[in-house]
């Protein structure tokens, strides 16, 4: 077995740390399942190249990189970026959908000032 440096123990406890919150803000409904999944994997990957040094050995000579920081660092920014392209989606959408709910409203309430009120027919 091969030592594990005091860098490695550290981001390894800590994203197992980070898994174990995010399901507790699953668990206290502050985070949907749909995100929960996303980062419950990325956390256990850390952990995982943390403790298993050849593995991260190996990917770091497959990326080409010198050193395995570098090698977690990338896989981090990456999984940072396709979190950004991912709520940046999401919140296009949310944005769509609230300007079609806005133009119904309007709809909505326009047709309610133009038809005639009940009191007025009695």
């Amino acid at each position: 077995m091969e030592f594990l440096s005091r860098t490695q123990v550290i981001i390894a406890f800590a994203s197992v740390g980070l898994a174990v919150y995010v399901l507790d803000l699953v668990r206290r409904r502050r985070l949907s399942e749909e995100y929960s999944l996303l980062w419950v994997a990325a956390s256990l990957t850390i952990a995982f190249l943390g403790f298993a040094t050849p593995v991260l050995r190996w990917l770091t000579r497959l990326l080409g990189m010198l050193f395995e920081s570098s090698t977690v660092f990338a896989l981090g920014l990456a999984f940072a970026v396709a979190m950004l392209l991912f709520q940046s989606v999401k919140l296009s959408r949310l944005g769509q959908e609230n300007l079609i709910l806005a133009r119904e409203l309007a709809l909505l309430r326009e047709r309610i000032e133009r038809s005639p009120s009940p009191q007025g027919s009695a």
